[in-house]
């Protein structure tokens, strides 16, 4: 006869036996020894572990609702601005960064509107005495309405502010796993891009001013401590392929000689993006589009390394058509993903 009760604990036995050593292997740090050297090698988690916190349904959840009627466009200055801004906030936090000076949002005036820049920070390793920083960035404004109807402006750039609290989400996950980088994160959600980069504008130039602190140490962050720039704008979409036929794509336009870092994350077949280097061929409007327009026109001119990430300016672009509906959202995912390890490599 089988006894059952002694099956059920061995399986149980053997479950509980799994996870802990899964929960050894991945949730926790550990130091082994390099068999030639002989010395001690400290491993740690892999980026691949904050994969599965981003999902497609999540990130449709996220486009819908901030590309929704009731935020009216996210004009600078009105009302619906301000709630997107509240909503971001609460975003960063709930990512795990911490406030600047105790508080999440840097208010600005653009003519008699005030705008609201959302920032938080993300500390890297202490031990590695690099008092570095990189800036990862999108606007959240768009232009409110248009012949009496509202701009959804879910792809620009309801897309590229997602991304950046997705981004922040897997960081932050990496660091309570274990995970350390050599280099501080400053996230940062602009207003006033549609306003001749008004956000942009305040945040340098508060930054010029030694009026952004360090939240650890309070030490003033200076222009040339902030070694790179990272610009997402226009990041959901599908809609204007690199090259025919492949709607996996992303576009990197930067200046810094990083191509060959991304190209090694995206080299795994479940990403493995087309990926483009230039503005669709054009010389002139990947100078146009990198240096002379959008936030990133503004920290070019500051001297500060940028590099911008995009799917590109569609026919729905500023337009009601640009809704929560035209986004890829599995490419969307992909690009998310791609992005942070990459960033993981620049650290």
């Amino acid at each position: 006869m089988v006894d059952f009760t002694k099956i059920n604990i061995y399986r149980a036995l053997n479950k509980f036996l799994q996870n802990f050593l899964i929960f050894i292997l991945v949730m926790v740090p550990y130091v082994c020894s390099d068999a030639q050297t002989g010395k001690d090698v400290k491993m740690v988690p892999s980026g691949k572990n904050a994969e599965k916190i981003v999902t497609d349904e999540s990130l449709i959840k996220q486009i819908e609702y901030l590309s929704d009627t009731t935020f009216g466009g996210r004009a600078t200055g009105e009302r619906g601005a301000a709630e997107a801004a509240f909503w971001i906030s609460r975003r960063v936090k709930d990512a795990g960064l911490m406030p600047f000076a105790g508080v999440w949002s840097q208010s600005f005036k653009v003519g008699d509107k005030t705008g609201h820049n959302i920032i938080g920070f993300l500390p890297g390793s202490r031990n590695t005495q690099k008092e570095t920083y990189v800036l990862v960035t999108a606007h959240y404004d768009s232009y409110g309405k248009m012949d009496g109807k509202t701009l959804p402006a879910a792809d620009s750039n309801a897309s590229g502010v997602v991304a950046m609290c997705e981004i922040a989400r897997m960081f932050n996950y990496m660091k309570e796993l274990g995970r350390s980088y050599g280099s501080n994160i400053i996230f940062l959600a602009t207003d006033a891009k549609e306003k001749g980069s008004a956000g942009a504008t305040a945040f340098t130039e508060a930054v010029k001013a030694g009026e952004l602190l360090d939240p650890l140490n309070q030490k003033v962050i200076e222009l040339r401590q902030i070694k790179s720039t990272v610009v997402l704008d226009i990041l959901g979409a599908s809609l204007e392929p690199v090259h025919k036929g492949r709607k996996d794509y992303l576009i990197m336009l930067s200046s810094a000689g990083d191509r060959y870092d991304l190209q090694s994350v995206n080299d795994r077949p479940e990403l493995s993006l087309d990926l483009g280097f230039d503005y669709y061929g054009s010389k002139n409007f990947t100078d146009i589009y990198h240096h002379r327009i959008g936030d990133q026109k503004i920290y070019t001119e500051c001297g500060m390394p940028c590099t911008l990430f995009t799917s590109g300016i569609t026919m729905k672009t500023n337009k009601v058509a640009d809704d929560f509906e035209s986004l890829n959202y599995e490419v969307f995912r992909k690009r998310i993903i791609v992005i942070f390890h990459w960033l993981t490599k620049i650290l």
